[in-house]
């Protein structure tokens, strides 16, 4: 089984032939595919020309289809012994609710052949607001605005998948965030001044480094039970405010300014908004256990110092 410090380093010999298929290959996509290199046959669904040079230069194998067109993705049958799907939602669609793209998915795989495993990225908003308690993956879902609804909708969609077999596992994922990652810290956010929410009203909030997401992407399509969900988030307990302050110490920025939350409905964008509007802790002890993942960020400051002050 893979080692805590490289997912696939103790497998078998016949393990290291199979076919991993990884759906939705951006930035946490190509990470766990440096993890697997070398050792799997990685390909990757995509409908972009312009990035087929990109996957094989990674040593991905392209798979062209468009999870739109379900039409394109029959190929998909049979192709891989192990799935991990982190394409996202559409942000529009009718019924607003729902994932038509993990039920295209999901069909087209369930044709013949089954994979063994299915590894599915979801989001912790599924839970809504939780008035900053502490939560398990035992905990209901609550999803309060419109992605979180379709990440539901894709997480109903893939335990039917597994019923059918392949033992399914879905990952709850907070904020990702890395220094070598495209908007992967607070640094634009602090150039613009943007302010946070006084401590009183603030959130807590929780985050994954790149790096520590992919190694628990890549841990989860052999460990873990079937129909498991897994919390994929650091030791962090720290609110939103405070978080961008001590990327701001790090980088030796201006700190943001505080306002209420009676003056960020009448400053902020909506978007961010929604995240300051739900607050949680995350318990990451299922993962740590079951997935056996030793995090190489176990907190924030240290993912962020990773990069360096200029982040």
């Amino acid at each position: 089984m893979p080692s805590n410090q490289s997912p696939l380093g103790a497998l078998p010999a016949r393990f290291r032939r199979e076919r991993v298929l990884i759906v939705g290959c951006g930035d946490v996509g190509l990470r766990a595919a440096r993890e697997m290199r070398g050792r799997l046959q990685v390909m990757a669904l995509t409908s972009s020309p312009a990035r087929l040079q990109l996957l094989r230069d990674a040593g991905v194998r392209p798979i062209t289809g468009d999870l739109d067109a379900p039409d394109t993705l029959r190929r998909l049958a049979g192709i891989a012994t192990r799935v991990l799907h982190l394409a996202p939602p559409v942000r529009e669609g009718a019924p607003w609710w729902r994932d038509a793209r993990t039920t295209a998915l999901v069909r087209a795989l369930a044709v013949r052949s089954l994979p063994a495993a299915l590894v599915y990225g979801s989001t912790s908003g599924v839970y809504g607001d939780c008035g900053g308690a502490r939560v398990t993956e035992a905990r209901a879902v609550r999803p309060g605005t419109p992605r979180a609804h379709r990440r539901v909708d894709a997480e109903r969609a893939v335990r039917w998948f597994g019923r059918l077999g392949p033992a399914v596992r879905v990952l709850r994922i907070p904020g990702i965030y890395a220094p070598d990652r495209e908007g992967g810290t607070p640094r634009e956010r602090l150039k613009k001044g943007t302010p946070v929410l006084r401590r009183e009203d603030d959130v807590f909030t929780n985050h994954v480094h790149a790096d520590d997401l992919a190694r628990a992407c890549v841990a989860a399509l052999w460990r873990g039970g079937p129909q498991r969900v897994f919390h994929v988030s650091d030791d962090s307990d720290i609110r939103m405010g405070d978080y961008v302050d001590l990327a701001a110490d790090l980088y030796g920025m201006a700190r943001p300014p505080r306002i209420s939350r009676d003056d960020a409905q009448k400053q902020l964008p909506g978007q961010l908004l929604s995240f300051m509007g739900e607050s949680r802790r995350l318990d990451n002890t299922r993962m740590k256990r079951e997935l056996r993942v030793r995090l190489r960020y176990p907190t924030v400051e240290s993912g962020l110092r990773s990069g360096g002050a200029s982040g």
